[in-house]
């Protein structure tokens, strides 16, 4: 039987901690509209609600396939719109 070791920071971190969604009064100067302002924002930008939506329903996994071919088409197409727009800026 193997027996897992934690050192003293590995106890102290937890799960929110880790994803950095601790908003303290301190940091806000005790101010609650702009403690939530920042909770959202961090929030937004951890990807949870994202992660949530997705797996709120069942997805096949070939529809997951189909979602995914054409989030890549889309990215390359804007990366390749991106690159046209700084040759056409580089030629004036």
């Amino acid at each position: 039987m193997k027996v897992k070791v934690y050192n003293q920071k590995q106890k102290k971190t937890s799960f929110e901690n880790q994803l950095g969604l601790i908003v303290t009064a301190e940091e806000c100067n005790g101010d609650i509209e702009r403690m939530i302002r920042k909770f959202k924002k961090k929030v937004m930008k951890s990807g949870i609600l994202l992660d949530l939506k997705a797996k709120q329903f069942y997805e096949k996994p070939s529809d997951k396939k189909r979602r995914r071919k054409k989030e890549s088409i889309k990215r390359i197409q804007r990366e390749n719109e991106k690159l046209m727009q700084l040759m056409a800026a580089e030629e004036e």
